[in-house]
């Protein structure tokens, strides 16, 4: 298996991020309880890791900052110049690992969002898991292709979920 993971809001509570300017760079924000555990145990399983987010790559480093050695990858709207859920982000994603179309059945991208993460996983053909544990944004789905395949309602069961999947 390989791991695509959102930041905001499936890692980071966003509603804990600090800037000093609306829409600067993230200053400080914590996690959600087990983000940094689950994440270090995933790495440690030897599953490759990528961050796929939308966002400025120097919040990134802040609000992963203890966790960086653990991400195989690192994909960012910034760099990229396209957000979720253009197949960009996905293809990028793809690119930086050294994955194939022939990976795709064995890739989860874990988000948030129904519109972004989970309609732009579906269409670009791997698999999509909600992660449901932040009220922040609305998660019904209004098309099919926002409909996840998979729903984590703690982010401390990504790991189970990973081992059912293999």
């Amino acid at each position: 298996m390989i791991l695509f993971i959102d930041c905001g809001d499936t890692l980071c509570d966003e509603s804990t991020e600090v800037r000093l300017v609306p829409g600067g760079v993230v200053q400080k924000a914590s996690l959600f309880p087990g983000a940094a555990e689950t994440i270090e145990r995933i790495h440690a399983l030897g599953i490759p890791i990528c961050l796929v987010a939308d966002g400025l790559d120097a919040s990134f480093q802040v609000i992963l900052h203890g966790l960086t050695g653990c991400f195989d990858g690192w994909v960012t709207s910034e760099a990229v110049g396209a957000e979720k859920p253009s197949s960009l982000m996905f293809q990028t994603a793809m690119d930086v690992m050294g994955l194939s179309d022939a990976d795709k059945p064995h890739i989860l991208m874990v988000g948030n969002n129904v519109r972004k993460d989970i309609a732009g996983a579906n269409r670009f053909g791997i698999i999509s898991v909600l992660a449901d544990y932040s009220p922040r944004y609305d998660m019904t789905p209004l098309t099919p292709d926002e409909v996840p395949q998979y729903i984590l309602h703690d982010i401390r069961d990504l790991p189970e979920l990973i081992r059912i999947l293999e």
